[in-house]
């Protein structure tokens, strides 16, 4: 949703508001409970909102990832098809928080001819992290 479209469901709701609050009161619904009710379906729609958008937050990136997936199926030996969109498929990997998949990509894309040390390096440190994020979390579990 855009920043108008926005702007537009808030005035709608602003002007609703009180609408809805007078038509409660004239069939005996206290201020209170019109509040409360509109406060919870509010609750409901931003709930939904949020859901939905992590939903497809998460499908897009399982799609640019089975894209550099094929990408690398296509041509294993180029070091630029690990990339799509501009993001490596082990740093993807591991904001899915699929750490062994990850080390798998990385370790293949290190032992290519054309790939930069410094790309590796940010990729290793950024498994290495992942690693001590699950190994402190699973500390606390214990």
């Amino acid at each position: 949703m855009n920043y108008a479209a926005t702007l537009a469901v808030m005035v709608v709701l602003a002007f609703c508001f009180p609408l809805t609050l007078r038509l409660g009161a004239g069939f005996g619904v206290s201020e209170t409970i019109s509040i409360s009710a509109l406060g919870a379906l509010l609750t409901f729609g931003l709930a939904l909102y949020l859901v939905r958008w992590q939903v497809g937050r998460h499908q897009q990136a399982l799609s640019r990832m089975e894209k550099a997936r094929a990408q690398i199926l296509a041509d294993p030996e180029n070091p630029r098809s690990y990339f799509v969109g501009g993001e490596h498929l082990g740093a993807l990997l591991l904001r899915l928080d699929r750490r062994r998949e990850a080390a798998e990509i990385i370790d293949r894309y290190a032992r290519l001819g054309g790939a930069r040390e410094s790309e590796i390096v940010a990729l290793q440190e950024a498994l290495s992290r992942a690693n001590r994020r699950q190994r402190r979390a699973q500390g606390r579990e214990a």
